[in-house]
């Protein structure tokens, strides 16, 4: 399994498409490694920069229908490759949720009010998350405040996140 946790990136956005996770051009390339350099690159977010802002974070938190647009693989491989692990969103596009755990990564979803509150909570701080797989939670902390929220992942989902991807569940059982 995965390191998952650690320092924050929030992307303060809805509709974050495959094209802005790692640009089409980029799509050529035959290792996760050479996508590296180039996550995140055509993202425009006001005060936003990639090469300065994504260096040392392992958790995205954005808000909904993130991952929107083609059904690539690469987008969550460009995540993954920087070291980003997670991402907690209000929603996602159906293919690169499952794509997220079909690579050993968490793919949360959180209710729009409560990724409200921890939008106003905590962005523009230097946040960590944390997480309880017993419990189904995850903590965020910034400042010396901290919330505590739950979350659901069916059963082959966490499966699959436990294995550390898919190919990995795979042989593991077949």
């Amino acid at each position: 399994m995965k390191q998952f946790g650690g320092k924050v990136l929030f992307l303060d956005r809805s509709d974050i498409n495959t094209d802005e996770i790692i640009p089409a051009k980029y799509l050529t390339e035959i290792t996760k490694e050479a996508l590296k350099p180039y996550l995140l690159e055509d993202l425009k977010l006001p005060g936003f920069d990639a090469r300065k802002d994504i260096s040392g974070k392992s958790v995205v938190i954005t808000r909904d229908n993130f991952g929107c647009g083609s059904s690539r693989e690469h987008a969550p491989w460009a995540l993954e490759v920087n070291g980003i692990t997670v991402v907690i969103a209000e929603s996602y596009a159906r293919i690169f949720r499952q794509n997220m755990f079909n690579g050993g990564m968490l793919a949360i979803e959180v209710p729009k009010e409560k990724l409200s509150e921890i939008f106003s909570s905590f962005k523009g701080k230097e946040a960590a998350v944390s997480f309880d797989f017993q419990k189904s939670s995850f903590a965020i902390e910034a400042e010396g405040k901290k919330e505590i929220v739950g979350f659901k992942i069916d059963d082959f989902d966490m499966a699959l996140v436990k294995a550390g991807g898919w190919l990995e569940y795979a042989d593991s059982r077949y």
